[in-house]
Formats: C-alpha cells, sequence, structure tokens
C-alpha cells in the first residue's frame, strides 16, 4: 500500500480539457434542470409517482454529497459517472465503490485512453472488423487541488501499473476517504498525456459538445478514428 500521507497536492486550472464518452446514453432532464439539488429529493418523490423507473436513470444519487451536486445544461455529463457505478465497472481509480470522472488535458490524449479501452471491449467480446461506436467529445474547464502523481516517483510506480488497477484503487481509496478531491496522474496510453480523476462534480465546469467521433475496429485493435462532422479521418499509430 502507498502511504497516502507521502502525495504532494498541486492546484490544477484546465481551461478546454477533454473527454470522450459514449454517444448512448440522453441527458437525465433532472441533472438539467436549473433546480436547486438540495431540491432534488422532492422532485423525485414526487416525479416517481408517475414513473417508478425513475431512480434507475437518475441513479445512485446519494453516491454525491448534496453540496457537491450539480444542475443546469451539461450537468447529465457531470452526474452520471458518480451516480451510476457497480463493482461490475471497476476503473483505475475505482473499484466500483464510488465514481470517477476521468478527463484528459489534450484531445489527443483523450482518444488514445478511449480507443486502449474500446479495443479491449471489442477483443474480450470477439468483435468483428468494422466501423463501431460513436462516441461524443466533451470539452471542459477544470480547477482544483489534486494529488499529484507525476514526477516519475518510484514510490508512486505500482499505482500507474498500465494493466493493475489493484494499487491505484486501493491509493484512490485511502485518499477520498481522507478528503481528497482527485487525483492528477501521467496517461498511461499517451508518453506525453496528463490525465485526471476527479472524486466530485463539482470541480469542473459543466461540458459542451465537441466532436462526435466514430471508432473503427479492425479485429485486433481501433486502427482509425474518424471526425463526423467533417468527414476526416485519422489513423491511429501502432503503439
Amino acid at each position: 500500500m502507498i502511504d497516502p500521507s507521502i502525495v504532494p497536492v498541486s492546484l490544477v486550472h484546465w481551461v478546454g480539457a477533454r473527454r470522450i464518452i459514449r454517444s448512448l446514453y440522453p441527458p437525465v432532464d433532472l441533472f438539467e434542470d436549473i433546480a436547486d439539488p438540495e431540491d432534488w429529493p422532492l422532485l423525485i418523490a414526487a416525479e416517481q409517482k408517475s414513473d417508478p423507473r425513475l431512480m434507475e436513470t437518475i441513479g445512485a444519487l446519494d453516491l454525491v454529497p448534496p453540496a457537491r451536486r450539480v444542475s443546469g445544461p451539461g450537468a447529465s455529463y457531470l452526474m452520471a459517472p458518480f451516480t451510476h457505478v457497480s463493482p461490475e465497472r471497476p476503473s483505475r481509480f475505482s473499484a466500483g465503490r464510488y465514481g470517477v470522472f476521468y478527463v484528459a488535458r489534450a484531445y489527443e490524449t483523450a482518444v488514445l485512453e478511449t480507443i486502449h479501452h474500446h479495443g479491449r471491449f471489442m477483443a474480450q467480446t470477439s468483435q468483428p472488423p468494422g466501423w463501431t461506436s460513436q462516441f461524443r467529445e466533451l470539452v471542459l474547464d477544470i480547477g482544483a487541488s489534486l494529488h499529484d502523481l507525476r514526477g516519475g516517483i518510484v514510490a508512486f510506480a505500482p499505482a500507474l501499473d498500465p494493466d493493475d488497477y489493484a494499487m491505484a484503487q486501493q491509493l484512490a481509496a485511502a485518499l477520498r476517504d481522507g478528503g481528497s478531491d482527485g487525483v492528477i496522474y501521467p496517461s498511461l496510453r499517451d508518453p506525453d498525456g496528463v490525465c485526471v480523476g476527479l472524486f466530485y462534480p463539482d470541480l469542473a465546469t459543466p461540458p459542451v459538445q465537441g466532436r462526435r467521433l466514430d471508432y473503427h475496429w479492425d479485429g485486433v485493435r481501433v486502427d482509425l478514428v474518424r471526425d463526423t462532422g467533417t468527414g476526416e479521418v485519422f489513423r491511429i499509430k501502432e503503439s
């Protein structure tokens, strides 16, 4: 276990950071409304009378402290990763007990991060070659004091293992339980990239939508990315 007390804290202020997500899920009306998040429980109670499946859409709202919830246009993109969590969908800095909002400093890094994970899914499910799921780019600003795993410090190496997330999850859980807002760390898919994992949604501005993207699966890896707005196709270099 990495001692959380040795991890330094850095002020992170990014303008125009990037996150890429699947274009599968529509916005949640509750999050997009301008209603004060403190009023959400009353609104939910009223809406459930006509829509008993409402909570399936909203997710586990209790996982986000009321003071840290966000609302308004674009808020669904911030809230959803924290209310829809499961041990069946762990990530680098969470075993599924709480949500983490992952963001890259640059678009190129966000692409390389997502094609890695999308490629693993395609391989594990033996998908045939072809253009696959549609994705959307989110553009947002971040302002937070985050625990910093950069700098090539040997003690942090186990938390930055490319494939084994066990130590990263243990460290992140300890940091979060100790009051941390998240971590900043070097991308494991882009040698020049930097990413953050935020533990709460109020550390970022509501995103605006950028490019719409298609990923091409060649049967082994994601080899092409298409900007559906311009029609341009970009080849991904083999790592």
